[in-house]
């Protein structure tokens, strides 16, 4: 009797559990699909293959998964930095957080403090993460142990030189490319270059300011702390001399935007700058009296200072999760983790100059599409990157409060100090000959600077 009621009670508790089972199972498949809100900043070139990629993930793996991707801002990087901090700020009128955005290292550290966002480590194991390019990984951590940016596009500097122009130079006065390996070759050249055109100009750094903090730390010294700048550094005389002097000379220019749009007049003829600028020069060059030519480019790996390490600057955001609640989070790493696999990623950036952020992405498929690419520009980028990821160091900077601002003004008076002295260079050439013209125009010079630059601190 003990085993018959013993198996009745099995036999209902089965029955239970299949019906519940089944019933929960039910609920849990006919459930709607969670819809995630992103924001990024991936206009221009890249909203079309943004666009693109969001449809191919809800259509497969997210209705697989039942997830949904539904984008609900394109802004500029500093339109969507204002819009973040609105809200992290609750500001009146700020609009409620996206559940990813993409996001600077700066940006999301806000988010962090604020204890808004997730640490991807929960959602990514170790064997997963061993994937990605760990400097790219090491950017995202802001300063902890946990990971609160993904890498998805990163980026660096290299050097851009107009090679029709170039050639012609080189044919005439034995001019190398060689030669511009070096911050200091590339000051030689543009003296010659200044000479052989009648006084054009050679050069232009996109960023004074990485110019300078990449100087320092290819010389083995911080320009950058996180309590701002190092104005005793050692090395920081020899780099403001390196660009004030041929720029007060006339041989380098002195311009408050990029140096792609002097290259389309031929106003230039090398830049550095970041990978992504890679877009903007144009095909052709447009002389001043209206006459056009082809513009062929060479694309090179980020010039060094004389005796001092390979180091570039590595830059680029990536996608932070914003803290909702499980169901969300994990939706959103499914998202990332599609977003960011190789063949996803390196279609995603193809088109424009930003970087893979995968091992597997760098290595093998980036090989056949060097081989493949339409675009000449991207496939010598891509070339350089690879040469860049096996001989160079990248340096991400430290995180300070308020570096946009400092960035920012370093910039105007590193530009307003070297305008000023080529203004009263050209003065002077009127009645002094060029050495003495000179001397005056940049006496105390870097002092200044110096001292000018002290003050905004």
């Amino acid at each position: 009797m003990k085993r018959y009621i013993v198996a009745v009670v099995l036999f209902f508790v089965l029955i239970l559990v299949a019906f519940f089972g089944y019933r929960g199972y039910q609920i849990f498949k006919t459930k709607e699909p969670i819809t995630l809100t992103l924001w990024h900043n991936y206009g221009g070139q890249m909203k079309n293959t943004m666009d693109e990629m969001i449809d191919e993930f809800n259509e497969s793996v997210g209705a697989e998964q039942g997830v949904i991707i539904n984008v609900t801002s394109i802004s500029s990087n500093s339109n969507l930095h204002e819009k973040l901090t609105m809200a992290i700020n609750g500001d009146p009128g700020a609009p409620e957080l996206p559940d990813i955005t993409t996001a600077y290292p700066k940006t999301a550290l806000r988010l962090m403090e604020k204890d808004l966002l997730v640490d991807l480590t929960q959602y990514f194991t170790d064997e997963e993460l061993l994937a990605y390019m760990p400097t790219f990984l090491e950017e995202g951590k802001l300063g902890k142990d946990g990971l609160y940016v993904f890498p998805t596009a990163k980026s660096t500097e290299v050097l851009f030189v107009n090679t029709t122009i170039f050639n012609r130079f080189a044919q005439d006065t034995g001019a190398r490319l060689k030669d511009l390996e070096t911050f200091e070759g590339i000051k030689k050249t543009a003296e010659l270059y200044h000479q052989w055109s009648n006084g054009k100009m050679f050069y232009l750094p996109d960023s004074l300011f990485n110019f300078t903090q990449i100087g320092c730390k290819q010389l083995g010294s911080d320009f950058l702390t996180e309590d701002g700048f190092d104005l005793s550094n050692a090395h920081l005389s020899r780099i403001l001399k390196n660009y004030f002097e041929p720029a007060v000379l006339g041989h380098v220019a002195i311009y408050d935007g990029y140096a792609s749009d002097l290259a389309k007049t031929g106003e230039i003829v090398c830049s550095t700058g970041s990978t992504a600028g890679v877009v903007f020069f144009s095909p052709k060059v447009t002389y001043e009296d209206n006459t056009t030519e082809s513009a062929d480019f060479a694309i090179l790996p980020y010039p060094t200072f004389d005796g001092g390490k390979k180091i570039a600057l590595q830059r680029g955001g990536g996608m932070c999760i914003i803290k909702t609640n499980e169901q969300k989070e994990h939706g959103a790493s499914i998202f990332l983790k599609w977003f960011t696999s190789p063949e996803n990623n390196l279609r995603f950036i193809s088109s424009t100059g930003y970087l893979p952020v995968t091992m597997e992405a760098f290595e093998e498929i980036m090989s056949a599409e060097m081989d493949h690419h339409r675009d000449e520009n991207i496939k010598k980028l891509l070339y350089t990157a690879r040469i860049m990821k096996e001989e160079y160091d990248f340096y991400v900077p430290p995180i300070c409060k308020g570096m946009d601002e400092m960035q920012d003004e370093y910039e105007k008076l590193f530009l307003k100090t070297a305008k000023k002295s080529r203004d009263a260079y050209l003065e002077l050439l009127k009645e002094n000959n060029p050495d003495m013209a000179y001397n005056i125009a940049t006496k105390d010079i870097y002092q200044c600077f110096i001292n000018e630059l002290d003050g905004i601190k």
